[in-house]
């Protein structure tokens, strides 16, 4: 029986002429597996159709958009996860979620080999290597871009002399991954870090220099997860879609950073990321009012920690799903609604109120009749300080010996 390979397929460039590179190189049936986590772009259909046009045997297509946002963005949103502090994992939780359709497709098939389209720089080879050994142990990984040297110009030409039914451009400067939960841009003219972006990278996010009036919104969660936008009902799914296309007006969610890759480099990447932006700021702003000081101080550690988790690729990992049992239980209490006023540039939280709050105003108001009781203060004070002021005495006495 002739062996079958599954590979990961976008439908351009790299992936289409994988199919015929991978079977003219290894000898194996090809299966294209595209899966759609609200890129954009062109209907599934019209990309499955385009793989069998370029040489797959089968071709399968899912649309994982509400299983995307339900179990993969909405996790990362009550982790309030941003990846040294900006990024928002916009390609690294994609991946897990296409690892999974990845494995489903080769039991389907009968394939004993998955293929993805990474080049051995970056960190989706790990994510997607990682997660298919954890979730296929007995399936073998090849990347025809690290592996069989399949470099642009070479895909071009190759595209060129199959005749594949693929549009080429051989100037396109940047590299791009989008999904719902964000877009992802590097390479070219961003590579050196002293350029500034150029308005022609954004799509998701308008100019904010010059914005429309400000936006106001109420976004109501219930534990943790967005239920309503001003008032009628939404599933995650719609929920960042439309603080995608609101926040996003109003040039929300735009990121410019140098981050600390998994291999071991530094790379600049200009992130937009409107609704999950905005989403993260009043998530955030809600557990100030909901989750007790200790626990939320400890959940800050835990989020950072699962983060850099999701970030290296272990998504599937004992520890994060160790890291998921505690964020899920900071999220018993996380209900309520959250003003907004995008503008801009920026989301800025001016209202909240949650029947689960632990703002009590007769303990915080400085009015006449609070129920705080000032003249514990002195003591707790004398006890809080207690151990740094007998180190202090003990350092003097030590000094003057």
């Amino acid at each position: 029986m002739t062996e079958r390979i599954v590979l990961a397929y976008s439908g351009g460039l790299d992936t289409s002429v994988a199919i015929g590179w991978i079977g003219e190189a290894t000898g194996a049936e090809v299966i294209a597996v595209a899966v759609d986590v609200g890129q954009g772009g062109e209907s599934l259909e019209t990309i499955r159709q385009r793989a069998l046009g370029c040489g797959a045997v089968e071709a399968y297509v899912a649309d994982a958009r509400d299983e995307f946002a339900n179990e993969y963005a909405m996790p990362t949103l009550k982790a309030n996860a941003l990846y040294q502090g900006h990024y928002p994992l916009v390609s690294a939780i994609s991946r897990p979620v296409i690892v999974k359709h990845l494995v489903k497709a080769a039991r389907e098939f009968g394939a004993t080999t998955v293929a993805h389209g990474c080049t051995g720089k970056g960190n989706d080879q790990v994510r997607f290597e990682v997660g298919i050994q954890t979730l296929g142990p007995d399936l073998k990984c090849i990347a025809p871009v690290r592996d069989l040297a399949l470099t642009r110009d070479k895909a071009i030409a190759f595209a060129e002399e199959k005749g594949l039914p693929i549009e080429t451009t051989k100037k396109n400067p940047y590299s791009i991954d989008q999904n719902v939960w964000g877009r992802a841009v590097e390479t070219g003219y961003l590579e050196d870090i002293w350029n500034a972006p150029t308005k022609d990278i954004y799509d998701y996010t308008a100019t904010p220099e010059f914005p429309p009036a400000p936006d106001e919104v109420t976004i109501t969660f219930e534990a943790g997860i967005p239920v309503a936008i001003d008032g009628v009902k939404v599933t995650p799914l719609q929920a960042i879609q439309e603080l995608n296309r609101r926040a996003g007006a109003q040039g929300v969610g735009r990121i410019d950073v140098v981050e600390d890759r998994l291999v071991g480099i530094k790379s600049r990447e200009i992130y937009e990321a409107p609704g999950a932006m905005a989403l993260i700021t009043a998530h955030k702003h809600l557990e100030d009012v909901t989750i007790e000081r200790e626990q939320a101080r400890f959940k800050a550690t835990v989020g950072q920690r699962w983060s850099e988790l999701v970030y290296d690729g272990q998504w599937f990992s004992p520890l994060k799903r160790s890291l998921d049992a505690f964020i899920e239980d900071t999220q018993k209490y996380v209900s309520g609604d959250i003003r907004m006023v995008l503008h801009g540039g920026q989301a800025i939280v001016n209202g909240r109120r949650s029947s689960t709050s632990l703002y009590d105003f007769e303990l915080a108001t400085y009015d006449t009749g609070d129920t705080f009781d000032q003249s514990m203060a002195r003591g707790f004070i004398e006890l809080w300080g207690m151990s740094s002021k007998v180190a202090s005495g003990r350092d003097l006495r030590v000094a003057g010996q």
